[in-house]
């Protein structure tokens, strides 16, 4: 089973988010929204938002599909941080020129699933 959640037009650098995702990538998926809450980075909170959405639509899934249903089992098993669309403002300076400034933003992209028991098909 696996749950896939995204964010997107989050306005934080795709930089700064990789930094946060690389800590989470590959752990089970409650441990990682505990240890997203003690993260120093202000992104690390949406972070853990979108872990925990791709969690409860596991859940969804599985009430769906009539299968049993344990959040400890499941793993991050991909997550991706894209860049989105850079908005562009002008700052004025002296003389009459002007300074370009980036606001950027980024997608980010989890799924969740349990992960495949080796000797299984």
């Amino acid at each position: 089973m696996e749950a896939k959640a995204q964010t997107r037009y989050l306005r934080v650098t795709a930089q700064k988010a990789r930094r946060v995702v690389n800590l989470v990538r590959g752990q089970n998926a409650v441990e990682a929204i505990a240890s997203l809450k003690f993260q120093p980075q202000a992104v690390a909170t949406d972070v853990r938002k979108l872990v925990a959405s791709a969690v409860a639509n596991a859940r969804v899934q599985a009430d769906k599909a009539g299968e049993r249903f344990d959040e400890r089992e499941l793993v991050i098993t991909s997550i991706m941080v894209d860049e989105g669309p850079t908005m562009k403002r002008i700052r004025p300076r002296a003389q009459g020129r002007a300074n370009q400034i980036l606001k950027r933003t980024s997608h980010i992209t989890v799924t969740v699933g349990t992960p495949v028991k080796e000797g299984a098909k």
